[in-house]
């Protein structure tokens, strides 16, 4: 029998539904700990069938979106509210519930004021024209950033605009690889894709470019749902491989990406990048942990490290400094800059490089410069400079 305190909830949501004021469902606090579904977040949406429930099934590494009609949906929620989860968050327009599942079985409501000051519309973001277009654009819609109707969900609107700004970044440097006739892009870490089928989309049918593109994944699960993804959009030359940063086996590389690689990887995507001698190497690092641990200063700096935060930025710094110094060392033009505003992401540096044959680098000159500030920190050796012998 279901708990009363569970069906007062599910006829709470009914009620809102009903009134159209849904913002918004989550439910949280798995009940078994070993399951890989962590959340389910429900939003109301508008298709050609009518008012209906669109979950996402929140897992480890994918989500998973299904649109249900109301009372299937009000069935599935009083179900996952039984079987699956401990508490759920029901967010309207006039005021929040909770809920929350006690070990033993009892369960505890509370209503307070909304906190979502928000009128529900079913809007999405229009105002600015995007370079990746969501109408029609079947890979947007099997990731679950758009709906059957290709309008962008409204919990997706971030990573949309996130997509858009990476590829409005590019766009001046892309627009300079015209040239190569059979253009290979190696996206190094490509997680669950939203970036590489972005980038592959906008090079092949904005720029008219012959384009390969590889997505490098080491979580199997990935791979398989991005190929899937990858043939239901017609991307024939588009692909997902199993493999790490360091050790996938690829053909000579034009422009390589790795966003996010954490610490290290960075360096390890780098130097893939310089070895194949690509055009542009396209890098968003984080979690600069070498050169944090690295760091010995003796010096008047001191007092710049030895509070944990301060050392912690400043290795991110001198990380990122070198990493682009050695790319200006192998003749590369080198450009940092911020990637997405902290409202999106933190890891908001971006560091690209261009190959130039015109350009005259003096690679000595930049080798001491990069040992200057390695002695002004007391560091050793930066893990690309090891990659590269120098």
């Amino acid at each position: 029998m279901t708990n009363p305190q569970i069906l007062k909830f599910v006829d709470k949501l009914q009620l809102f539904i009903e009134n159209k004021e849904l913002i918004k469902l989550t439910l949280g606090g798995k009940r078994d700990q070993s399951s890989d579904l962590k959340k389910l977040i429900v939003t109301a949406v508008e298709l050609k069938k009518g008012y209906c429930l669109n979950f996402v099934y929140r897992h480890n590494t994918k989500d998973i979106t299904k649109n249900y009609e109301i009372t299937e949906g009000i069935g599935m929620v009083t179900i996952a509210l039984e079987n699956d989860f401990l508490n759920a968050e029901l967010f309207s327009t006039n005021e929040n519930i909770s809920l929350n599942i006690l070990p033993n079985g009892k369960a505890k409501l509370k209503t307070t004021a909304s906190t979502l000051q928000t009128t529900v519309t079913f809007a999405h973001d229009k105002s600015k024209e995007r370079l990746i277009n969501p109408h029609e654009n079947i890979y947007l819609r099997e990731l679950g950033i758009s709906n059957v109707n290709w309008e962008i969900r409204r919990e997706m609107s971030d990573k949309y605009k996130q997509i858009n700004q990476y590829i409005e970044l590019l766009a001046p440097n892309l627009s300079e690889l015209s040239a190569i006739e059979n253009l290979h892009v190696v996206d190094m870490g490509s997680g669950k894709g939203y970036l590489t089928f972005a980038l592959h989309d906008y090079l092949t049918n904005k720029l008219k470019l012959n384009v390969k593109t590889t997505g490098v994944e080491f979580r199997e699960d990935l791979v398989n749902t991005c190929n899937s993804i990858a043939q239901k959009a017609g991307f024939d030359s588009l692909s997902f491989v199993k493999g790490t940063i360091e050790k996938a086996e690829l053909q000579k590389i034009n422009l390589l990406i790795a966003l996010h690689a954490c610490d290290t990887a960075t360096d390890d995507a780098i130097y893939r990048g310089i070895k194949s001698d690509a055009e542009l190497i396209v890098c968003a690092p984080c979690c600069h942990k070498q050169i944090r641990k690295a760091m010995n200063v003796s010096n008047e700096l001191i007092n710049i490290t030895r509070f944990g935060i301060l050392k912690e930025r400043q290795a991110e710094i001198i990380t990122d400094t070198i990493r682009a110094m050695i790319l200006e060392a192998h003749g590369y033009k080198t450009n940092v800059f911020e990637f997405i505003s902290l409202e999106h992401t933190p890891k908001n540096v971006m560091i690209v490089g261009r190959k130039t044959s015109n350009k005259k680098t003096d690679k000595e000159q930049i080798v001491n410069n990069i040992a200057v500030i390695k002695k002004l920190y007391g560091i050793e050796k930066h893990y690309l400079e090891t990659l590269l012998e120098i």
